[in-house]
């Protein structure tokens, strides 16, 4: 069962000493919150040499977590510890190839034992995996009382998956590249949000691979749904290489207009100032819905599981002003005028029978006091 809000758990350490005929050694065990994400808009362009497509993305941190437990102790090794059997234990997790890379760059030795305690979907497109390495990245070094340099955790987290940077950022981060490559962005104000998760699961190289075969049978268009920055599509026209270059561009115009306010796009500039009554986050999914910004997974996802389209439908009947599937899914997001919106409409949509809870998403400030 998730929980919205953490009831009042915090980081912690705890000591256990072990006798020895020459010392004691004390094994230190440190958890922390593992966060999740959703997705602002996803578009994918083509596929590049190295296999991975250039995508946009605005990332956006919320409150629904996971919680990592990492201990040191005496030996070596890594070992990893989770109730939920869909989480592999091996060395294909995330959490066990960030916590090498980490051990490596800080030249230390110990065993490590990692416990996940799951309260976020698997293939749920909330990232949880990714910040559940990211988070055993913190707790380590904390464990170990060692620091990675700030571009030394970059380029782990970049290195061991495409989603794990914007964790080491948090609240609203642009993603380029693969999503690897992040940028803090101006944080939006908090806005009260439902997740629904169906129990199937999405795999993100699958929905790639369709993404790709619709783009090759002619598909995949130009367009990019932006209702102000896309060009008139011509017939037959394909997602090229050239054309899927000049929809990211577009794409990135509409983003920047969206979270910068430009009057040519939203109708008035965005000044940062919080205004009575949470109007400002309701004038921000207001623009959010004009400026048309989407997720391009929608378009494959949806025809391999209609039951999502549908959960998205359902969403928007509940009163969420901005509504969408999150990465590739399955995880779908609503979000909502306010906090009480949301838990009405999720008290609604339980009552159909989804699996749906309300939360809020988290600025950057909220979201590393929150991990502590």
């Amino acid at each position: 069962m998730w929980r919205s809000r953490a009831a009042g758990m915090r980081p912690y350490s705890r000591k256990i000493a072990y006798n020895s005929p020459s010392s004691e050694f004390l094994v230190m065990t440190v958890a922390i919150r593992s966060f999740a994400k959703i997705n602002l808009g996803l578009y994918i362009g083509a596929a590049r040499a190295d296999g991975y497509h250039d995508l946009r993305t605005v990332y956006q941190t919320i409150a629904l977590h996971d919680v990592i437990r990492v201990s040191v102790g005496r030996g070596s090794g890594i070992e990893i510890v989770c109730k939920d059997p869909r989480v592999p234990l091996d060395s294909s997790n995330i959490c066990h190839r960030t916590t090498q890379r980490v051990m490596d760059e800080l030249r230390a030795k110990g065993s490590v034992r990692i416990e996940i305690e799951k309260r976020l979907p698997v293939q749920g497109g909330l990232g949880a995996a990714s910040s559940n390495g990211v988070a055993a990245m913190i707790a380590l070094e904390r464990a170990l009382k060692k620091k990675l340099s700030t571009p030394a955790r970059l380029r782990i987290a970049a290195e061991v998956g495409s989603d794990l940077p914007l964790f080491l950022v948090g609240g609203t981060t642009l993603g380029v590249g693969r999503g690897e490559e992040v940028y803090p962005l101006p944080d939006l104000p908090s806005v009260g949000m439902v997740v629904v998760t169906p129990e199937v699961g999405v795999s993100t190289p699958s929905a790639f691979a369709d993404w790709d075969a619709m783009a090759a049978s002619g598909a995949g268009r130009r367009s990019t749904g932006l209702t102000n920055a896309s060009a008139p599509t011509r017939a037959g026209e394909q997602l090229t290489r050239p054309l899927a270059s000049d929809r990211l561009f577009e794409v990135g115009c509409a983003l920047s207009a969206w979270l910068c306010g430009s009057p040519n796009i939203i109708g008035s500039p965005n000044t940062g100032a919080p205004a009575k009554g949470g109007s400002r986050a309701g004038n921000l999914l207001s623009d959010l819905v004009r400026t048309g910004i989407e997720n391009d997974f929608e378009k494959v996802v949806f025809p391999q599981y209609p039951e999502l389209r549908d959960t998205k439908g359902a969403l928007e009947r509940a009163g969420s002003r901005y509504a969408s599937l999150s990465g590739s899914g399955s995880t779908l997001y609503g979000l909502f005028r306010s906090p009480a919106d949301a838990m009405k409409a999720a008290v609604r949509l339980r009552r159909q029978g989804l699996k749906a809870v309300a939360t809020t998403t988290l600025t950057r400030q909220e979201y590393w006091k929150r991990i502590g």
